[in-house]
C-alpha cells in the first residue's frame, strides 16, 4: 500500500476544496474517499462474446499489453496523447483517466465488470473522453496523479481513477470502483452521471478545486534543499525497523507483507559496521520465513509479489521481474555475510526461474507474470491432495504432503466466498534440516526425495494453462536484473549468470538506445519506443557497474559513465538539486516531479546517489561526489521525517558516511595468481569498496588510465598480481599476498 506524509494544513485545504465538488454528488454525500487498491493480479486478454463480431477500439494499435487488454472494450479509449486532449477541449468534456498495469488483479476486475459493460461505456462515451495509461510504461504520469490521489484520499493504489479538466488538472481521484454501488462504495453507474452534472452545472467550483489541487502538487515539487544527513539517520532507520519488526515471522509489518529487499540490504550494512547481532537476526529471520512461506513458488521457484497475511502464507500470486532482481541481491549479500549455503541455494533457484521463464530469445527480461489463469486467482499454483497423490504415488505424496502442508481440506480460501476449496498453497513450517530430524531421515535424503517430487509436479504443472506473461522489456527493470545476475555470478562464481547479464546489457544498449545515444523505455516484439525516465538511466548504470566488477571489461564501465553523464545533463534540477523523473525535453505534464521514496522499486534518485559515489571512487572525479551530496540535501527534510521509507538511500548513505576504499588489482587477467586474487575479493561482504582491474600490459591498460588516472603509477610487483588498497586515494603499500590484501581492507 502506498502511503504518504503530507503537510496537514495543505492537505486539509485540498480536501476542503474537493469536498465542495463532491457535496454536489448527492449519492456520495459523506462518503469517505479512501479507496485502497488490493494490487492482486489477473490476466484478462482481449475478449469478445461468442458469435459476435470483435470490435476494437484505438488501443488495438498500441504496444502495451495492458492497453491491448482493453482493446475490445466498448469504451472509446484513447492512449495518452494530444489527440485525446484536443477532443476533450473541442467537445468541452472532462477526462476520465484510468491508470493500471497488465498484472493488476483489481484493474482487470474493473475492466471486466465496468469497462466491458455497455451501460458504463455509454456513459463514458457520452460525457467523458476516456484515456488508458500503463503505469509501467509511463511512471511519470502515474507519479503525478498518484500524488493527487494520495492527497485527496490519504491512500493510493491501482487501478487509479482520475477525473480532470481537458488541460490535465485533476478534480476527482480514487482507485477501484465497481459498476454499481455496494457496501458503501460508490459505483460508476451512480458516480459518473453525478460528476457529469457537476461539470455541466457547477463548472466554477470544479475549476476552483482543480486549480487548488494543482497548486498543491506544484508546491510539493518545489521544496528547497535542506542540510546534509549524518550517521544518526542510519541509527534512526535501524531503530525504526526494529520497532516494527515481527519477531515471529520476520518482516517489518503485520499484513500485508512485502519482501522489501532494500531494507534487508541496508540492515546487512548496519550489521557489517556495528556487529549488532539483533540486526542480523532480523534479516535472517525474514529471509528464511519468506523462503519457507507460500509467497515462494516451491515448484517453479521465484517469489510472488507480496503476502496478504503476516505469516508469508497467502500471496498475491503475480511475479514481478524487479522483485526477483532485488531479492537475488538480498539473498546473495546474506550468503556473503553468513557463508550459509541456504541463501546461495535460494539465489540459484530464483535465477533458474528467471532464465527459464522470464528471458527473451534476444536476452532481455520480461516484466511480469499474472496471478490468475482461466480467470481464477492462483489456480496455476495450487494443489489438491488428490492431485499430489496421483502424480507422486502414496509413499512420496505422504512425505511431500507432510513437508509442504498439503491437506484434504486445503489451506486456500476462495476470495469470493472466503470458503476453503480443497486447494493448497505449498509452504514449509520449518527449515528442511529440522524437518528431516522430525521425520527421522537424513537431510540429504529428504532433499533428494523432495526434489524428485518437485520435478514431477513441475512437469504436470507445465501442462496447465499458464498465467498471462507481460512480455514487454523495460530498460530500468532489466538494469536491476543485470545488476542482480552480475552480483550473484561473481559471488557464486557462476559464469552462466554473468553471461546472461552481459547478453541483456548488450541487448539493451543495442536495441533501446536511439541515434543520439539516449535510452528508450520499452521494447516489445521487435519495436522499441517511449522516452526513458530517470529510473531507466539510474538502474542501467547500476547494472553496468556491477557487470564491470564481474567481468572487468572496460566497455561496460565506459558506457556506465556515458549514461550517468547523460542522466545528469537531462534530468538535473538546477534550482534545488536532485533529479527529475523526466528529461528536460520530455512531454510537459502538470508538474515535473522528483521522487526519493524507496518502495517496492527503489527510487532513481537513491540509486543515482549510490552510482555517483561509486563512480567518484572509481574515477577520482569530485563532481560525482558533489552531485551525490546535492541529491541528499535536496531530499534530506523528507528523509528525516521517514528514514525507513528511504532504505535504498540508506544503503547509499552507508557508503557515503563510512570508510570506503578503492581496490586496484594489477596483473595478467589470464594467470592463476590474478584470478585467485580477484576471486578472493568477491566472496566476502565488503560493501563499501570499489574494485578496478588494471592489466599489467601497458597497451591493455590504456582505457583504465583514462577512466582512473590515479591508477597510472600502479604496477605489478615482481611480475605477480598486486593489490593496491586505497582510502580516499591514499594507498597502503602494495601487496602480492591475498591474506594481506584482505587484512588491509578489514583493518581500516
Amino acid at each position: 500500500m502506498i502511503k504518504c506524509n503530507l503537510n496537514k494544513r495543505i492537505r486539509f485545504i485540498a480536501l476542503l476544496s474537493v469536498i465542495i465538488v463532491l457535496c454536489q454528488i448527492r449519492l456520495l454525500s459523506g462518503f469517505n474517499f479512501s479507496f485502497a487498491s488490493s494490487a492482486k493480479q489477473a490476466s484478462t486478454p482481449a475478449k469478445s462474446l461468442p458469435d459476435q463480431e470483435v470490435r476494437y477500439n484505438r488501443l488495438i494499435h498500441e504496444s502495451s499489453p495492458y492497453l491491448l487488454q482493453h482493446a475490445t472494450n466498448p469504451v472509446d479509449w484513447y492512449a495518452w496523447g494530444e489527440s485525446a486532449f484536443e477532443k476533450a477541449k473541442k467537445e468541452d468534456k472532462p477526462i476520465f483517466l484510468s491508470i493500471g498495469y497488465s498484472t493488476c488483479h483489481w484493474c482487470h476486475v474493473m475492466e471486466h465488470e465496468s469497462f466491458s459493460d455497455k451501460e458504463v461505456a455509454d456513459i463514458l462515451n457520452t460525457y467523458f473522453i476516456s484515456i488508458k495509461v500503463d503505469r509501467e510504461e509511463r511512471p511519470d504520469i502515474d507519479q503525478v496523479y498518484m500524488t493527487v490521489t494520495q492527497a485527496l484520499t490519504g491512500r493510493g493504489g491501482w487501478p487509479m481513477t482520475i477525473i480532470m479538466t481537458p488541460d490535465k488538472k485533476p478534480f476527482f481521484a480514487g482507485t477501484y470502483f465497481p459498476k454499481n454501488s455496494r457496501w458503501g462504495r460508490p459505483g460508476l453507474m451512480e458516480l459518473l452521471p453525478e460528476i457529469a452534472e457537476v461539470w455541466q452545472n457547477d463548472r466554477a467550483k470544479v475549476f476552483a478545486s482543480a486549480n487548488q489541487i494543482t497548486r498543491y502538487v506544484i508546491h510539493l515539487s518545489k521544496r528547497p534543499p535542506g542540510t546534509n544527513l549524518d550517521q544518526q539517520i542510519l541509527d534512526r532507520a535501524r531503530a525504526s525497523l526494529a520497532q516494527v519488526y515481527d519477531p515471529r515471522y520476520g518482516g517489518f509489518a503485520q499484513a500485508p507483507k512485502f519482501p522489501s529487499p532494500n531494507q534487508l540490504n541496508f540492515l546487512l550494512r548496519r550489521y557489517y559496521h556495528t556487529q549488532n547481532q539483533q540486526v542480523l537476526e532480523m534479516v535472517e529471520k525474514t529471509l528464511m520465513q519468506m523462503r519457507l512461506g507460500g509467497i515462494y513458488d516451491h515448484v517453479g521457484f521465484g517469489f510472488h509479489r507480496y503476502s496478504t497475511d503476516s505469516k508469508w502464507l497467502v500471496p498475491h500470486f503475480e511475479k514481478m521481474l524487479y522483485d526477483q532482481a532485488l531479492l537475488i541481491m538480498a539473498y546473495t549479500e546474506a550468503h556473503q555475510v553468513t557463508g550459509k549455503d541456504f541463501y546461495a541455494r535460494v539465489v540459484r533457484e530464483i535465477i533458474t526461474y528467471v532464465l527459464r521463464d522470464m528471458t527473451s530469445a534476444e536476452g532481455g527480461f520480461f516484466s511480469a507474470e499474472d496471478a490468475d489463469s482461466e480467470g481464477v486467482e492462483g489456480k496455476f499454483y495450487l494443489w489438491t491432495l488428490q492431485e499430489v497423490q496421483k502424480i507422486l504415488g502414496e509413499k512420496d505424496a505422504e512425505l511431500f504432503g507432510k513437508t509442504f502442508n498439503v491437506w484434504k481440506g486445503g489451506n486456500f480460501q476462495d476470495t469470493g466466498t472466503q470458503n476453503h476449496i480443497d486447494k493448497n498453497i505449498l509452504h514449509l513450517k520449518k527449515p528442511l534440516p529440522e524437518l528431516a530430524e522430525e521425520l527421522g531421515i537424513s537431510k540429504n535424503q529428504l532433499r533428494k526425495r523432495l526434489e524428485d517430487s518437485r520435478k514431477k509436479l513441475f512437469r504436470v504443472r507445465q501442462k496447465r494453462v499458464h498465467p498471462f506473461k507481460d512480455d514487454k522489456i523495460l530498460t530500468g527493470w532489466n538494469g536491476l536484473m543485470i545488476a542482480a545476475l552480475a552480483k550473484a555470478g561473481k559471488v557464486l562464481n557462476e559464469k552462466v549468470y554473468i553471461a546472461a547479464a552481459e547478453k541483456a546489457a548488450n541487448f539493451i544498449l543495442q536495441n533501446l538506445t536511439d541515434d543520439k545515444g539516449r535510452l528508450l523505455k520499452r521494447y516489445r516484439r521487435g519495436q522499441a519506443g517511449l522516452s526513458a525516465h530517470l529510473n531507466d538511466y539510474a538502474f542501467m548504470v547500476w547494472g553496468l557497474l556491477e557487470l564491470y566488477e564481474a567481468t572487468f571489461k572496460t566497455d561496460f564501465l565506459k558506457k556506465a559513465i556515458v549514461l550517468n553523464d547523460r542522466m545528469l545533463a537531462s534530468f538535473w534540477d538546477e534550482q534545488n538539486g536532485g533529479l527529475y523523473m523526466t528529461a528536460d525535453d520530455s512531454e510537459k505534464l502538470l508538474v515535473r516531479s522528483k521522487q526519493i521514496y524507496d518502495g517496492a522499486i527503489p527510487s532513481g534518485n537513491s540509486v543515482a546517489v549510490f552510482n555517483l559515489l561509486r563512480l567518484g571512487h572509481m574515477t577520482g572525479k569530485d563532481s560525482n561526489w558533489a552531485k551525490a551530496e546535492q541529491i541528499i540535501k535536496a531530499f534530506s527534510d523528507s528523509v528525516r521525517q521517514y528514514p525507513t521509507g528511504h532504505s535504498q538511500l540508506m544503503v547509499a548513505l552507508e557508503f557515503a558516511l563510512n570508510p570506503n576504499y578503492e581496490v586496484v588489482i594489477v596483473g595478467n587477467p589470464r594467470r592463476k595468481d590474478t584470478i585467485s586474487m580477484l576471486d578472493a575479493l568477491r566472496k566476502p561482504f565488503l560493501p563499501e569498496k570499489v574494485v578496478l582491474f588494471r592489466p599489467a600490459d601497458r597497451k591493455a591498460s590504456a582505457d583504465i588510465n583514462i577512466i582512473a588516472p590515479f591508477s597510472r603509477p600502479m604496477f605489478a610487483k615482481n611480475d605477480r598480481a598486486t593489490a593496491y588498497i586505497c582510502q580516499e586515494f591514499t594507498c597502503k603499500l602494495p601487496t602480492t599476498s591475498i591474506d594481506q590484501m584482505l587484512e588491509n581492507l578489514r583493518a581500516n
